[in-house]
């Protein structure tokens, strides 16, 4: 079985080349602890690069055929993320103590889990969990069951934001608007007709946000939106824990609902058209945390919003929502 390497052959980190080499690929996974453990070994049938980012990361598939000694064979997929730049331990070790705490197979209690951190691969860069069947989440919050899984998502959040795992990053005010202020600036130079407008977005938002109270920092997901969400039958998967740091839990809130109000503008070209599910998350999760104020979920959507303008200039199907990106900002900042 041979893998061709098209999508990576620019890539300097060579682990990247070989992850898709099936020969490399099989005597890595039958090297790992999980299966050694269980005296298995993790047939490879078949490799996927699903994304990539050069330079940065990239996401594999690997399908495998898990023959036991006293047990039948187990059908497996593992998700393998590689980091071109460096191993990434540090969200090993979160995956690690989210399983280990209450986001396992074993809770019934609120359905709310992560994929089972499977393994690493250091001089790979890379960390493997096992695929979950279901649904993104972000196909679902239209349907009918849209209010109620949106107040599952509140209470993700909340058991995020509760789940007190150490970690010494640190995401603040200021990280965020210099973020903003680095992608919408570019968004400036590339379209030179919108620059005064979005200087005007940019003094706004560093306004809105400097004006925000301090609250107490708590371990935040930092990249909450539907797409991280996996819905498997009555159970929610969160996935990609990358970017978890000590920050304000509105953050993660705000971020989601904004991610919300721009995929039904892109949708159903009605900011709004989802906003019941809007309240519904944002309410349960004040039920839950009373200690956030509703004016810092605001605040923190706006200025997602206004990354938005910045993110819909990189892809082709969202360009033609850019204006009206600009349009809504300018009108939930009040210029």
């Amino acid at each position: 079985m041979k893998t061709p390497l098209t999508h990576l052959v620019n890539e300097t980190f060579e682990g990247a080349h070989q992850a898709l080499d099936a020969v490399a690929v099989q005597a890595e996974l039958s090297r790992l602890p999980f299966f050694l453990h269980d005296d298995a070994f993790p047939q490879l049938i078949a490799i996927r690069l699903r994304r990539h980012k050069p330079g940065r990361r990239c996401l594999i598939e690997y399908d495998l055929l898990v023959k036991h000694p006293h047990n039948p064979p187990l059908a497996m997929t593992l998700m393998a993320k590689i980091r071109m730049k460096s191993h990434d331990h540090k969200t090993w070790a979160v995956l690690n103590s989210l399983w280990k705490g209450d986001f396992n197979d074993n809770n019934t209690d609120d359905n709310i889990k992560i994929p089972y951190p499977v393994g690493e691969i250091p001089h790979w860069h890379m960390m493997l969990q096992l695929k979950v069947s279901g649904t993104e989440l972000g196909a679902m919050l239209a349907g009918s069951r849209g209010e109620h899984l949106a107040k599952q998502v509140a209470e993700s959040a909340f058991k995020i934001h509760s789940s007190d795992i150490p970690t010494k990053r640190c995401h603040t005010m200021a990280n965020e608007l210099d973020i903003l202020n680095n992608r919408l600036s570019k968004t400036a130079d590339a379209n030179r007709h919108w620059s005064i407008r979005i200087k005007h977005i940019i003094k706004h938002c560093e306004k809105l946000g400097n004006n925000l109270p301090t609250v107490p920092l708590c371990g935040i997901h930092r990249d909450f939106y539907a797409d991280q969400i996996i819905v498997n039958g009555k159970s929610l998967y969160l996935l990609d824990f990358d970017l978890y740091c000590k920050g304000d839990p509105a953050l993660d809130i705000g971020n989601f609902i904004a991610h919300i109000t721009e995929f039904s503008l892109r949708t159903f070209n009605d900011a709004d058209a989802l906003i019941n599910v809007k309240h519904a998350l944002s309410n349960r999760y004040l039920q839950l945390n009373p200690n956030i104020k509703r004016q810092s979920i605001q605040t923190y959507e706006i200025l997602t919003l206004a990354r938005h303008i910045y993110i819909s200039t990189l892809f082709s199907d969202r360009k033609p929502f850019t204006l009206a990106l600009l349009e809504l900002t300018e009108e939930r900042l009040g210029i």
